[in-house]
This record gives structure tokens, C-alpha cells and sequence, in this order.
């Protein structure tokens, strides 16, 4: 759950703001003018960690494009978003920027929700998914808790993979396949299965 800082401001303040020294090892969101320190979570940051070894595992035999983990940040939509995991093209942008936040928006943009009882987390998701649609992102958002993933294809309805199904990476990533369940570590009860 990412904690705001009570304090509006605009895209060049935000810009600012990250650069303190106070804030450099921090990871902060910009969402719709309100500021987001994004906290570590070892689980969430496990379950994204297989998704990017998964699409890092794919892309030595299709050279096409970088994936970036938790600390990857982009500007999307003027804003400012730290997807759990992205993929951005060579196409799209030849070399990744090597400070500051990504000037381009990722193809492919994963959030993990790190709790699903959270009004906040779902309602920064929220403005994050419409930035990211707008941009013409591809966003999957991961569910542990109900081991699902919500697929947001740009201009195409929504639709749900459970835990049975296969996460496709569609014309973005072709040929890109991952087991879902893959995706979520098997639970006490059926380890012992």
C-alpha cells in the first residue's frame, strides 16, 4: 500500500521533490497531482519477480524490447508511475534512460495489488489505469490474494485469467506464454499435495 504525502503539486515540483537526498532511496509515484511513496513488499516484489524473469527468459531468443522491475519508473500521461514490471520496445525507444523516470510509457505495464482490502491502493490503481489506457499501455493487474489477473488491452474490453489460464503478452510480446499459476506460489495447504 503506498502512503501519500499530504501535499499537491505539479510534475515539475514532483521532479524536484525526488531528487532531495532525503528522497533519492525512496521509490515515489506521481498520481494525479498527489505524491506516493511506494513501500517495499517482499510478496508483491516476489510474484513481480517472476513475471519479469519470465519476459526476461523470452526476450534472449526475441530481441525486441527491455523489461524493468519496481524501481523502473515512467512518465505516463504526464504523471509519474513505478509499475511492478514493464516492458517498453527497442521500436518504441532504442536505450532506456539511465536516471529519472522513463520519458516514454511502457507497452506492457504490471501491477501487483499488494492489498486488495485497501480503498487507497484501488483508487490509485484506478487513475493509474486510465493513464496507462490513454497512453495506449497494455496493463496487466495481478490479484495474489484471488490468484487471478485482470488483462486492460487499450480500445478492447477487459477480461479476467485465473489460475488455470496462460498469460498471452498479445501483439506486444508475440509468442509470450506463462502459466498463471506459475505465477503464484503454491499455498501450505498444497505444497503438501
Amino acid at each position: 500500500m503506498a502512503v501519500l504525502i499530504k501535499q499537491k503539486m505539479n510534475a515539475q515540483a514532483f521532479d524536484t521533490f525526488v531528487q532531495q537526498p532525503e528522497n533519492a532511496d525512496k521509490l515515489w509515484e506521481f498520481i494525479d497531482g498527489e505524491v506516493f511513496e511506494v513501500p517495499s513488499n517482499p510478496y508483491v516484489s516476489m510474484i513481480a519477480g517472476l513475471i519479469l524473469t519470465a519476459i526476461n527468459l523470452y526476450l534472449p531468443n526475441n530481441p525486441i524490447g527491455y523489461v524493468t522491475g519496481e524501481a523502473g519508473g515512467y512518465i505516463v500521461a504526464g504523471e509519474r508511475y513505478a509499475p511492478d514490471v514493464a516492458f517498453i520496445s527497442s521500436q518504441r525507444q532504442p536505450e532506456l534512460a539511465r536516471q529519472g523516470y522513463n520519458p516514454n510509457p511502457p507497452e506492457i505495464a504490471v501491477e501487483v495489488i499488494s492489498d486488495p482490502s485497501s480503498r487507497e491502493e484501488q483508487r490509485q490503481l484506478r487513475m493509474k489505469l486510465t493513464g496507462y489506457l490513454v497512453e495506449g499501455v497494455l496493463v496487466w493487474v495481478v490479484n495474489p490474494e484471488d490468484r487471478i489477473i485482470e488483462i486492460y488491452p487499450p480500445g478492447k474490453p477487459a477480461y479476467t485469467v485465473n489460475a488455470e489460464g496462460v498469460l498471452t503478452g498479445g501483439e506486444v510480446l508475440p509468442g509470450f506464454q506463462l502459466a498463471v499459476k506459475d505465477i503464484f506460489p503454491a499455498q501450505p495447504d498444497q505444497a503438501a499435495e
